[in-house]
């Protein structure tokens, strides 16, 4: 088991390959939870509602023997080949053969050929429907920027070579614990699909209310 470094002084993480342990010590009260890797069955549901579950949770990247390990804070949904802002809205293509694939999978692009991004698949296999990643908050072992879909996996060492990652593997996962509160959460039109006619304005981006590492509001 890998003691990790941490970015808080009050925040403490023990992973190993199957489970964290996260120790919280504040004014000398310390609180001890163990988180919990999500199963495949949590993204296999309805793309809006993981969406919103998918904020609070853990994603842990182990990068030579260190888990990286940072809070989805902000999202965005993508509804399959009739949303005309997703990928899958052009069909089954090389490009988009893992957001058609199953379930807890990463679908991961580039962008502007320097930004990847990254993206959770969802529900059934052939649906074409995933969440994209759109920032995280920084807990143990990432450094930089983390408020924008092409910093955080710059920061957590993400890019294409996991497309089609398994989400439930050692290497790549999120984590959830249940003794964490529910966030309260704000929804807003997605970024940057001015082009999506009908589909521009509906509000399919989520984020944590308050929270500062969200890329806007």
């Amino acid at each position: 088991m890998s003691k990790s470094s941490d970015n808080y002084q009050n925040l403490r993480f023990f992973c190993d390959k199957t489970f964290c342990r996260k120790i919280t010590t504040l004014h000398h009260t310390q609180t001890d939870i163990f988180m919990q890797r999500l199963p495949r069955d949590f993204y296999a549901r309805d793309t809006v509602t993981v969406a919103r579950d998918l904020l609070g949770k853990t994603l842990v990247h182990h990068v030579e023997g260190r888990p990286r390990m940072a809070r989805i804070v902000e999202v965005e949904a993508y509804l399959g080949p009739s949303d005309l802002a997703a990928h899958s809205s052009k069909g089954l293509t090389p490009r988009t053969r893992a957001m058609f694939g199953p379930p807890g999978h990463a679908y991961v692009y580039l962008i502007y050929g320097m930004h990847h991004c990254m993206n959770v698949v969802t529900e059934p296999e052939g649906s074409g429907t995933g969440v994209l990643l759109r920032a995280v908050e920084p807990l143990a072992n990432v450094q930089g920027n983390t408020k924008g879909p092409g910093l955080l996996t710059r920061a957590l060492g993400i890019d294409l070579s996991h497309y089609g990652h398994d989400l439930c593997s050692d290497e790549l996962h999120l984590l959830a614990s249940e003794s964490d509160p529910a966030p309260e959460i704000v929804s807003r039109p997605r970024v940057g699909v001015a082009y999506a006619q009908e589909w521009a304005e509906k509000p399919l981006r989520f984020y944590i209310a308050g929270n500062p590492f969200i890329s806007r509001k």
